[in-house]
């Protein structure tokens, strides 16, 4: 690899992007309903993602009926359930808590595996495992402060739960793919199927909506939704995949919770307590565990040159 500074800040970026995306998207359903919201965000991101396949791809990959069958699972879990459950989940609880929940998707990735596809839990995962279940129960049992205390804090907490379940099950689908179906495909395709599954549900809430309510900056958030956090952090996060083996990759997942807990901090104004830093370093280090496989175990370690 011939620049592994450049590959680990694009890396380090998009995960920042992502946890970014939580303080955001609590900005973003203030004043937006969540079907709108995300209706036009994934029309966006499904157009310009679909102009990039034909521009870098030159035209849309052969799909089997079984391809197309597990893209619209993936598009239903991982965009439709996701977003209603993470957008719904954050008007309920904290920026900050809805980050380090969500960063716990690699551990949740190993669950579903180990029950629906009978892969086999190492004992760094089972140790990750734990640890991240134990910094979730931290915040559950004793932050869940959500809105100015809000009683239904931890029913926001259990959506965000919720919604990394869905982001489970579209990255153990994507096993299922097709070999040749590019990262870049699969995106655009999923942004489509999402925005087809809001489109109803966004056309009704239409209907009823106030455009001239939100201003400028209120649209942005979309739009922010749309180009960066749809589009740009995956190039950046598939750009850093494709060059550096999986147990470095895994790492930078942990810049996820510190980027929602800071952004959180400085633009929400959220406090930051002792249960919120015993979560998120239970959570990291459950990541750290989590994602350092053993290197003779793959010769995928080795740095791509």
């Amino acid at each position: 690899m011939r620049n592994p500074i450049s590959v680990y800040f694009s890396l380090a970026l998009a995960m920042a992007i992502v946890g970014s995306s939580v303080v955001v998207g609590k900005l973003m359903v203030k004043t937006i309903p969540v079907f709108l919201s995300s209706g036009i965000r994934f029309f966006i991101a499904a157009a310009v993602l679909m102009i990039l396949l034909f521009w870098i791809e030159k035209g849309i990959p052969a799909l089997s009926k079984k391809d197309v069958f597990v893209l619209l699972l993936q598009s239903f879990t991982g965009v439709f359930l996701f977003s209603i459950c993470m957008l719904y989940g954050v008007k309920l609880t904290t920026g900050m808590e809805s980050g380090i929940i969500t960063s716990t998707t690699p551990m949740a990735v190993g669950i579903l595996a180990f029950f629906l596809l009978k892969e086999k839990i190492e004992k760094r995962m089972a140790a990750g495992i734990v640890l991240a279940v134990i910094g979730v129960m931290a915040i559950n049992l004793f932050g869940a402060g959500g809105e100015a205390g809000s009683p239904y804090a931890l029913m926001g907490n259990l959506l965000i739960a919720a919604a990394v379940i869905g982001e489970a099950m579209f990255t153990l689908m994507a096993k299922l793919l097709s070999p040749h179906i590019s990262a870049l495909a699969i995106s655009a395709f999923v942004s489509l199927f999402g925005f087809l599954f809001f489109l109803p549900f966004a056309v009704i809430e239409a209907v009823s909506f106030d455009f001239s309510g939100p201003g400028l900056l209120d649209w942005s958030y979309v739009l922010y939704y749309a180009l960066i956090v749809t589009v740009l952090a995956f190039y950046l996060w598939y750009n850093g995949v494709t060059k550096v083996p999986a147990s470095v990759s895994g790492i930078f997942t942990s810049v996820l919770p510190v980027s929602a807990v800071v952004l959180s901090g400085v633009i929400l104004k959220e406090q930051f307590s002792l249960v919120h830093l015993t979560g998120i370093v239970f959570v990291i280090a459950g990541i750290f565990i989590t994602v350092l496989k053993k290197e003779q175990k793959k010769d995928s370690g080795k740095l791509a040159s």
